[in-house]
């Protein structure tokens, strides 16, 4: 197996075409408290790809898992990451990206690391790494899950962020029919923001 990534979680390693994700042990955590985690992450990140595959969501297909190995195997997915051609079509890309995130929501997924990092460009937008993710239902979650998505846009996107994200929150509203009440708790959730920051 090649090792073809490493994140603070897990290694990805690709063997016969397919990627590998292995979740390391972490020597400063209890050894007890480490393995509960590392099992109950990667089966719940199981539970999510096996979901994501029965709507049919653009995201890697699970072959398998293991959580005695800690490891899943899934479908290795072609194409740029959207990171780094973005600012090629920031309106289209934008809509088409907050589309698929209101469909996750619409289901009550919450990706819980929505960068561009994480988003491929095949022959439509796919999303990848669904290690931080979780099912939920709470109109807070979802909000959050956006308030992070609008940060990584205008930490790694600066010159475009704006009006991507602007797009992304029209995407939004044509496939989460709960969006009326998320984008309201994503306002809150924003003042909260803007009020820390004026007090630290």
């Amino acid at each position: 197996m090649k090792i073809i990534d490493k994140g603070a979680e897990a290694t990805i390693l690709l063997e016969n075409k397919q990627i590998v994700k292995s979740r390391e042990k972490k020597s400063y955590r209890l050894n007890e408290i480490d393995e509960r985690l590392r099992k109950f992450r990667t089966r719940r990140e199981a539970k999510v790809l096996n979901k994501l595959q029965e709507i049919n969501f653009p995201s890697p297909r699970i072959y398998d898992f293991c959580d005695k190995a800690m490891q899943l195997r899934m479908e290795l997915v072609h194409g740029n990451r959207l990171r780094d051609i973005l600012y090629k079509d920031p309106l289209g890309l934008g809509r088409e990206l907050g589309r698929k995130i209101g469909t996750l929501h619409a289901n009550n997924i919450i990706h819980g690391d929505l960068t561009t990092s994480n988003m491929i460009l095949d022959k439509e937008l796919k999303f990848i790494d669904f290690g931080l993710s979780f099912f939920s239902h709470k109109t807070e979650d979802k909000a959050v899950d956006l308030h992070l998505l609008r940060q990584a846009l205008e930490s790694k996107h600066h010159k475009i962020w704006e009006d991507c994200f602007k797009q992304a929150i029209e995407g939004y509203k044509e496939t989460n029919p709960e969006h009326l009440l998320v984008l309201n708790r994503l306002k809150k959730v924003e003042a909260r923001g803007r009020h820390k920051n004026k007090t630290l």
